[in-house]
């Protein structure tokens, strides 16, 4: 199981999360001072490391019905995007849980120049040490944060613990579609810092378990199959740009990590699911 200090470096192996500073190079680009003011908007389109960003948001709106009054769990919130246009978007709000320090710290200052502090809060730590509230939360939601984390029983029940009845969790992550060659788990492991790949089933199963019901498991693999090779294209279309902007450095290991993304999806067996699950009980009124 990873965790604690050594998952927070080895993570760092995935070279998405590197050098994560390169949002202020896009923004410097927009004419966008370290110290002014951003739009949401606008930040929306550097700030979403999952696939078809803010779209991928509102379908969590939709899915688990989002409202202004809620309070909402964002577990492993990058650096913040997803939260941040919650918070805009819905006006609800949101405890970004991050467990690497230095992208929560990024967070919080994009967060205030937002002007959305009062909506979001930045919290730096591990969901599997139980570090948010029991019982607070009307919603819990993540992007492509699950398939960091082996031991999916006791992910899953920090999750359900955190919740309120009646209250929906909302994740889009990984699933094994067919059985993973050796290459590609050494990939996952080594480019995506990824070691466990549930099935759909093990994923019925292990939700189930944790006291989850009126689940919901749909396979988005071929969508995102788009995504990430269309992804590849535009960043190599757009290498000059970027290395102009960015540096060589940085430019070539986004491109590595793209490619090998690209390159599991091309594959076959690997999958994306997006889920939605609920605890039973009747939520409290409002």
């Amino acid at each position: 199981m990873r965790r604690g200090e050594s998952f927070d470096s080895d993570i760092k192996r995935m070279k998405l999360y590197q050098q994560v500073e390169r949002v202020f190079n896009e923004l410097a680009a927009l004419g966008i001072g370290k110290d002014d003011p951003i739009d949401v908007d606008q930040l929306a389109r550097f700030d979403q490391y999952h696939y078809f960003g803010t779209e991928a948001v509102e379908e969590a709106v939709r899915g688990l019905r989002l409202t202004r009054d809620m309070d909402v769990l964002d577990v492993g919130a990058g650096i913040g995007g997803p939260a941040r246009y919650l918070a805009h978007r819905v006006g609800c709000q949101v405890t970004a849980l991050e467990l690497q320090p230095d992208l929560d710290e990024i967070a919080a200052g994009l967060t205030r120049r937002c002007r959305l502090s009062d909506r979001v809060e930045h919290v730096s730590g591990d969901i599997l040490a139980g570090v948010v509230a029991k019982g607070r939360y009307d919603a819990l939601v993540s992007w492509l944060t699950f398939l960091h984390i082996t031991d999916r029983p006791t992910l899953y029940s920090r999750c359900f613990e955190s919740l309120k009845p009646g209250a929906g969790i909302y994740a889009e992550d990984y699933f094994a579609r067919s059985p993973l060659s050796a290459a590609e788990r050494r990939s996952l492991d080594d480019d995506i810092s990824c070691e466990h790949v549930p099935t759909m089933a093990d994923y019925q199963t292990d939700l189930a378990r944790a006291g989850f019901d009126r689940l919901e498991l749909v396979d988005v693999t071929d969508a995102w199959r788009r995504f990430v090779v269309e992804r590849l294209e535009s960043f190599r279309a757009a290498r000059e740009r970027n290395r102009e902007l960015h540096g060589a450095q940085i430019v070539q290991a986004l491109d590595d990590f793209y490619t090998a993304v690209a390159a599991l999806f091309r594959g076959g067996n690997l999958g994306g699911i997006r889920l939605v699950a609920w605890k039973p009980g009747e939520p409290a009124p409002r």
